[in-house]
């Protein structure tokens, strides 16, 4: 006989708790997946043509790029805060962090779209007549920061629809709640990783 709260064919929460883990880690493993083209991409298109590939990421705003890295591991230790929170049964405090992780994945979100905004003022949007490169491995690095970046953004969207609904989830049992905070956090850590990575790819190739 199933115990209280616990969903068909689960027998018992513990049995619920792993399956539910272990379908978030599978996901988020084809998240690695997806963006692990575009680092092998990257890191094919800087071994075949070093020069190019750090031109090009002379033409990034490396101080924005910084900025953004600091915002989203602020909100990433939010999340994490929201969890132990969770845990301990304070629903209001882990509400509290939850909104703060909201608030500074929406930073970042508004820090990405003034850099694309300048950038297509400058002309670095591939296709556009006043690009500014060159070579073909230029115009292969941008293509590459537009589809990594922009690919990572709308990531970063779904995430703080995530945290935005487990921060409204307060009717749940503590059990459940801290379930459901603690998958939204692995996802938003996985974002946060993600970008982790995007930063030194494309952001520090331009600097010696």
């Amino acid at each position: 006989m199933a115990e209280g709260g616990v969903q068909e064919p689960f027998a018992r929460a513990a049995r619920q708790r792993e399956a539910e883990r272990l379908g978030m880690l599978i996901f988020l493993a084809s998240e690695v997946m997806l963006f692990g083209g575009i680092f092998a991409a990257a890191l094919a298109l800087r071994l075949e043509h070093p020069a190019g590939y750090v031109d090009a990421a002379h033409h990034l705003k490396l101080w924005l790029g910084t900025a953004n890295t600091g915002v989203l591991l602020t909100s990433s230790l939010c999340a994490a805060l929201a969890v132990q929170a969770a845990r301990n049964g304070q629903a209001r405090w882990a509400a509290c962090a939850l909104w703060g992780a909201v608030a500074l994945g929406t930073v970042f979100l508004a820090i990405k779209g003034v850099e694309y905004a300048g950038e297509y003022r400058e002309g670095l949007m591939p296709g556009m007549a006043t690009t500014h490169f060159e070579g073909r491995t230029q115009q292969l690095f941008m293509n590459l920061y537009f589809i990594g970046t922009g690919l990572h953004a709308v990531h970063v969207t779904f995430g703080l629809a995530l945290l935005a609904a487990a921060a409204l989830n307060r009717g749940a049992r503590q059990d459940r709640h801290a379930m459901l905070i603690g998958n939204v956090a692995l996802y938003w850590h996985l974002v946060d990783v993600i970008w982790v990575f995007l930063y030194p790819t494309l952001y520090l190739a331009g600097v010696r």
